[in-house]
Protein backbone atom coordinates (compact mmCIF):
# COMPACT_ATOMS: atom_id res chain seq x y z
CA UNK A 1 0.00 0.00 0.00
CA UNK A 2 1.24 3.75 -0.74
CA UNK A 3 -0.17 6.51 1.39
CA UNK A 4 0.44 10.23 0.60
CA UNK A 5 -0.51 13.35 2.34
CA UNK A 6 -1.18 16.47 1.51
CA UNK A 7 -0.45 19.32 4.35
CA UNK A 8 0.73 22.38 5.19
CA UNK A 9 2.48 21.07 7.84
CA UNK A 10 4.80 18.09 7.76
CA UNK A 11 6.64 18.03 10.69
CA UNK A 12 3.75 17.05 12.59
CA UNK A 13 4.16 13.26 11.10
CA UNK A 14 7.55 12.96 12.27
CA UNK A 15 6.42 11.77 15.49
CA UNK A 16 3.75 9.24 14.78
CA UNK A 17 5.11 7.76 11.62
CA UNK A 18 8.62 7.27 12.68
CA UNK A 19 7.56 4.67 16.25
CA UNK A 20 5.92 1.68 16.68
CA UNK A 21 3.51 -0.26 14.35
CA UNK A 22 3.65 2.43 11.74
CA UNK A 23 7.58 2.46 11.70
CA UNK A 24 7.72 -1.11 11.41
CA UNK A 25 5.15 -1.49 8.93
CA UNK A 26 6.79 1.13 6.77
CA UNK A 27 10.71 -0.81 7.41
CA UNK A 28 9.02 -4.58 6.17
CA UNK A 29 8.06 -2.91 3.05
CA UNK A 30 4.17 -3.35 4.04
CA UNK A 31 3.16 0.58 3.15
CA UNK A 32 5.17 3.32 1.84
CA UNK A 33 3.71 6.91 3.28
CA UNK A 34 4.90 10.36 1.41
CA UNK A 35 4.30 13.60 2.86
CA UNK A 36 4.02 16.53 0.38
CA UNK A 37 4.18 20.19 1.17
CA UNK A 38 1.49 21.91 -0.35
CA UNK A 39 3.62 24.97 0.12
CA UNK A 40 5.90 23.63 -2.42
CA UNK A 41 3.49 23.07 -5.52
CA UNK A 42 2.55 27.54 -4.65
CA UNK A 43 3.67 29.76 -7.10
CA UNK A 44 3.03 32.89 -5.11
CA UNK A 45 6.33 34.51 -4.16
CA UNK A 46 5.89 33.85 -0.53
CA UNK A 47 4.68 30.37 -0.85
CA UNK A 48 1.29 31.04 0.38
CA UNK A 49 -1.95 29.19 0.18
CA UNK A 50 -4.43 30.90 2.07
CA UNK A 51 -6.76 33.67 0.88
CA UNK A 52 -9.78 35.78 2.03
CA UNK A 53 -13.08 34.09 1.33
CA UNK A 54 -15.65 35.44 -1.03
CA UNK A 55 -18.95 36.97 0.29
CA UNK A 56 -16.32 37.92 3.47
CA UNK A 57 -16.54 36.68 7.07
CA UNK A 58 -13.52 35.87 9.33
CA UNK A 59 -11.42 33.37 8.60
CA UNK A 60 -9.04 32.41 5.28
CA UNK A 61 -9.43 29.57 2.79
CA UNK A 62 -6.79 27.05 1.36
CA UNK A 63 -6.73 28.18 -2.18
CA UNK A 64 -7.02 25.88 -5.31
CA UNK A 65 -3.97 26.09 -7.11
CA UNK A 66 -1.12 24.58 -4.92
CA UNK A 67 -3.77 21.78 -3.89
CA UNK A 68 -4.45 20.81 -7.48
CA UNK A 69 -1.22 21.28 -8.73
CA UNK A 70 0.08 19.16 -5.98
CA UNK A 71 -3.13 16.49 -6.75
CA UNK A 72 -2.54 16.36 -10.69
CA UNK A 73 1.56 15.42 -10.33
CA UNK A 74 0.65 12.36 -8.10
CA UNK A 75 -1.99 11.58 -10.19
CA UNK A 76 0.20 11.75 -13.10
CA UNK A 77 2.24 9.00 -11.68
CA UNK A 78 -0.43 6.28 -10.79
CA UNK A 79 -4.37 5.85 -10.11
CA UNK A 80 -5.29 6.26 -6.85
CA UNK A 81 -8.77 4.33 -5.15
CA UNK A 82 -8.90 6.86 -3.01
CA UNK A 83 -8.60 10.26 -2.58
CA UNK A 84 -9.52 11.77 0.99
CA UNK A 85 -10.45 15.10 2.46
CA UNK A 86 -9.93 15.46 6.65
CA UNK A 87 -12.88 17.70 7.47
CA UNK A 88 -15.84 17.98 10.10
CA UNK A 89 -18.16 17.68 8.19
CA UNK A 90 -17.31 13.96 6.47
CA UNK A 91 -18.11 10.77 7.14
CA UNK A 92 -17.97 9.38 10.47
CA UNK A 93 -14.86 7.67 10.34
CA UNK A 94 -15.73 4.07 11.48
CA UNK A 95 -13.66 0.70 11.61
CA UNK A 96 -15.38 -0.63 8.66
CA UNK A 97 -14.30 2.08 6.82
CA UNK A 98 -10.83 1.18 8.27
CA UNK A 99 -11.09 -2.22 7.12
CA UNK A 100 -12.53 -1.43 3.14
CA UNK A 101 -9.39 1.39 3.22
CA UNK A 102 -6.72 -1.33 4.38
CA UNK A 103 -7.77 -3.10 0.95
CA UNK A 104 -6.65 -0.43 -1.36
CA UNK A 105 -3.34 -0.07 -3.00
CA UNK A 106 -3.00 3.96 -3.02
CA UNK A 107 -4.60 6.28 -1.16
CA UNK A 108 -4.30 10.04 -0.63
CA UNK A 109 -4.87 12.43 2.16
CA UNK A 110 -5.86 16.18 2.14
CA UNK A 111 -5.27 18.11 5.45
CA UNK A 112 -7.27 21.09 5.45
CA UNK A 113 -6.52 24.01 7.60
CA UNK A 114 -8.11 27.57 8.24
CA UNK A 115 -11.95 27.80 7.62
CA UNK A 116 -10.91 24.38 4.70
CA UNK A 117 -10.32 24.19 1.59
CA UNK A 118 -12.55 26.22 -1.55
CA UNK A 119 -15.25 24.01 -1.96
CA UNK A 120 -14.27 23.55 -6.12
CA UNK A 121 -11.33 21.39 -5.12
CA UNK A 122 -13.76 18.93 -2.92
CA UNK A 123 -15.99 19.02 -5.77
CA UNK A 124 -13.75 18.10 -8.70
CA UNK A 125 -10.82 15.93 -6.95
CA UNK A 126 -12.12 14.08 -3.60
CA UNK A 127 -13.44 10.79 -3.65
CA UNK A 128 -14.02 10.64 0.24
CA UNK A 129 -14.67 12.99 3.15
CA UNK A 130 -13.87 11.86 6.39
CA UNK A 131 -14.59 13.45 9.75
CA UNK A 132 -13.05 11.57 13.10
CA UNK A 133 -15.73 13.02 15.49
CA UNK A 134 -17.47 16.15 16.06
CA UNK A 135 -15.23 18.31 16.81
CA UNK A 136 -12.98 20.73 15.40
CA UNK A 137 -9.22 20.59 15.20
CA UNK A 138 -6.41 23.04 13.99
CA UNK A 139 -5.73 21.08 10.86
CA UNK A 140 -6.52 17.60 9.44
CA UNK A 141 -2.91 16.50 10.13
CA UNK A 142 -3.61 14.44 13.22
CA UNK A 143 -6.94 13.39 11.89
CA UNK A 144 -4.74 12.04 8.91
CA UNK A 145 -2.27 10.33 11.45
CA UNK A 146 -5.33 8.84 12.67
CA UNK A 147 -6.80 7.17 9.88
CA UNK A 148 -3.53 5.59 8.94
CA UNK A 149 -2.91 4.07 11.52
CA UNK A 150 -6.49 2.26 11.59
CA UNK A 151 -5.75 1.00 8.24
CA UNK A 152 -1.93 0.07 8.44
CA UNK A 153 -2.28 -1.99 11.32
CA UNK A 154 -5.07 -4.20 9.07
CA UNK A 155 -2.50 -5.07 6.32
CA UNK A 156 -1.43 -8.52 6.71
CA UNK A 157 2.22 -8.95 8.22
CA UNK A 158 1.68 -5.70 9.87
CA UNK A 159 0.49 -6.82 13.46
CA UNK A 160 2.70 -10.44 14.35
CA UNK A 161 -0.56 -12.04 15.22
CA UNK A 162 -3.19 -11.08 12.68
CA UNK A 163 -5.94 -12.49 13.72
CA UNK A 164 -5.56 -9.79 17.16
CA UNK A 165 -6.56 -6.90 14.95
CA UNK A 166 -9.93 -9.14 13.84
CA UNK A 167 -11.23 -9.21 17.28
CA UNK A 168 -10.95 -5.79 18.47
CA UNK A 169 -13.41 -3.45 19.39
CA UNK A 170 -15.97 -2.34 16.59
CA UNK A 171 -14.78 -5.27 14.39
CA UNK A 172 -18.29 -7.06 15.05
CA UNK A 173 -20.28 -4.09 15.76
CA UNK A 174 -19.21 -4.90 19.65
CA UNK A 175 -16.83 -3.45 21.98
CA UNK A 176 -14.00 -6.07 23.11
CA UNK A 177 -14.95 -7.95 26.87
CA UNK A 178 -12.07 -7.35 29.42
CA UNK A 179 -8.64 -8.70 29.39
CA UNK A 180 -6.69 -10.04 32.51
CA UNK A 181 -2.83 -11.39 32.67
CA UNK A 182 -0.82 -12.50 35.39
CA UNK A 183 -0.50 -11.83 38.11
CA UNK A 184 -3.99 -14.24 39.34
CA UNK A 185 -4.71 -12.58 42.60
CA UNK A 186 -3.80 -8.57 42.70
CA UNK A 187 -4.86 -7.00 46.17
CA UNK A 188 -7.48 -9.66 46.52
CA UNK A 189 -8.70 -8.86 43.10
CA UNK A 190 -9.30 -12.10 40.99
CA UNK A 191 -9.00 -12.91 37.48
CA UNK A 192 -12.09 -14.54 36.67
CA UNK A 193 -12.14 -18.41 37.00
CA UNK A 194 -13.73 -18.86 33.77
CA UNK A 195 -10.35 -17.73 32.08
CA UNK A 196 -8.55 -20.23 33.81
CA UNK A 197 -10.60 -23.08 32.81
CA UNK A 198 -9.09 -24.12 29.88
CA UNK A 199 -12.24 -25.03 28.44
CA UNK A 200 -12.19 -22.64 25.12
CA UNK A 201 -16.05 -22.90 24.53
CA UNK A 202 -17.16 -21.72 27.74
CA UNK A 203 -14.50 -19.10 27.53
CA UNK A 204 -15.30 -17.84 23.93
CA UNK A 205 -19.31 -17.55 25.34
CA UNK A 206 -18.21 -15.81 28.23
CA UNK A 207 -16.12 -13.29 26.39
CA UNK A 208 -19.15 -12.82 23.76
CA UNK A 209 -21.29 -12.63 27.03
CA UNK A 210 -18.80 -9.45 28.25
CA UNK A 211 -18.75 -7.58 24.92
CA UNK A 212 -22.46 -7.52 24.63
CA UNK A 213 -23.17 -6.35 27.68
CA UNK A 214 -20.29 -3.57 27.91
CA UNK A 215 -21.57 -2.46 24.07
CA UNK A 216 -24.78 -2.22 25.56
CA UNK A 217 -23.75 -0.57 28.60
CA UNK A 218 -21.63 1.87 26.70
CA UNK A 219 -22.20 2.21 23.49
CA UNK A 220 -25.80 1.08 22.75
CA UNK A 221 -25.70 3.08 19.36
CA UNK A 222 -23.15 0.71 17.62
CA UNK A 223 -25.23 -2.69 18.08
CA UNK A 224 -26.61 -3.73 15.10
CA UNK A 225 -29.54 -6.41 14.14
Amino acid sequence: MRIDILTVLPELFEGPFNHSILKRAQEKKKVEIHIHNIRDYSTHRQKSVDDYQYGGGAGMVMTIQPIADCIDSLKAERTYDEIIYLTPDGELFEQQTANQLSLQQNIMMLCGHYKGVDQRIRDLYITKEISIGSYVLSGGELGAAILTDAIVRLIPGVIGDETSALTDSFQDNLLAPPVYTRPQNYKGHEVPEILLSGDDKKIENWRMDEAIARTKSRRPDIIRD
